[in-house]
């Protein structure tokens, strides 16, 4: 990992310089543009509209227009203001951890201290841990001051910055207005079905089906071209049967019988029954193919036997 940032939290008189680096990254398939008639690379140009030259980032920079005036904002400008060159991660309070509303979380830092001070971030890790609170911080990051909870994951410290009052929007349904009559015996259906499906989350039980099969159909594409058959790699997409359910009660007692009798379709698939991407190929020549009309052929199937559904009682 490297570095994003470096600083310092201080909490009373005590100062913990630390490093900042993302606690997460992305791992989905990165596709560009083409052209769809000849598979051309689209690109896009940072063109100035008064010369009309292709400008480079290094000759870049920021403005702020009202609309009657427009003022440029130079990069020495910017690094100017006091917040920017304060490189101190203020601990405000310390807080209960519950309320810290999750819907506010952003991005997450993990935060690496000098070897200097480990004697006083393990402090402020234990003193987080006994009393579980969080600590509220404010610090200057981006070119944007930030709110954030710092909290303790194993055996580091954990930044997550936090959103402000007014990037919460709050939910005006109109609809939410009216409160429909629920009968005790649905919420002790509902009950049921929740009990069923209850369980210890863990998240390395779960994949990305998108992003996997994805994978499958790049690697199928490069291997058979514009010939791919998707059902033959994909498998026929089942009907679901409950799609046309519309009564409350009805739709209940099936989600509760196909989870007695192991079919759920509805569940999320986990990282053991996914299918398996083919071997990767060499790349192929960059130099889009002609698309050519080619016969689909689907793979025959051995027909997977059923087993009935069992009743609603």
């Amino acid at each position: 990992m490297r570095s994003i940032w470096k600083g310092a939290i201080s909490f009373g008189l005590v100062s913990v310089p630390v490093k900042v680096y993302s606690a997460t990254e992305s791992h989905d398939v990165r596709l560009h543009q083409v052209h769809d008639k000849d598979g051309g690379r689209i690109r896009y140009q940072r063109r100035c509209e008064i010369c009309g030259e292709v400008v480079d980032y290094s000759s870049i920079d920021k403005a702020y227009d009202n609309g009657d005036q427009t003022v440029v904002l130079t990069e020495q400008d910017l690094a100017s203001l006091p917040a920017e060159r304060n490189h101190e991660i203020e601990v405000v309070e310390f807080v209960p951890s519950d309320q810290v509303d999750l819907l506010r979380l952003d991005r997450s830092y993990y935060l690496e201290p000098d070897a200097k001070t480990l004697k006083q971030y393990t402090l402020l890790r234990r003193a987080l841990e006994d009393s579980d609170r969080t600590a509220i911080v404010r610090f200057a990051l981006r070119q944007k001051t930030r709110l954030a909870a710092l909290r303790v994951r194993g055996n580091v410290l954990l930044l997550q910055t936090l959103l402000w009052d007014d990037e919460v929007r709050e939910p005006a349904f109109d609809v939410l207005k009216d409160v429909p009559s629920i009968s005790q015996k649905e919420r002790d259906m509902a009950a049921q079905l929740v009990e069923s499906l209850a369980g210890d989350f863990d998240s390395a039980e779960f994949s990305d089906d998108y992003q996997e099969q994805l994978r499958t159909l790049v690697e199928a594409k490069l291997e058979q071209g514009d010939a791919l058959d998707t059902t033959a790699t994909f498998g026929e997409q089942e009907k679901d049967d409950d799609a046309d359910v519309v009564d409350l009660m009805e739709a209940l007692k099936r989600s509760i019988d196909r989870k007695k009798s192991g079919s759920d379709k509805t569940a999320p698939a986990k990282t053991g029954a996914t299918k398996k991407a083919p071997a990767k190929k060499s790349p192929a020549k960059k130099t889009p193919a002609k698309k050519t009309t080619a016969k689909k052929t689907t793979a025959k199937k051995t027909p997977a036997k059923k087993t009935p559904a069992k009743k609603a009682g």
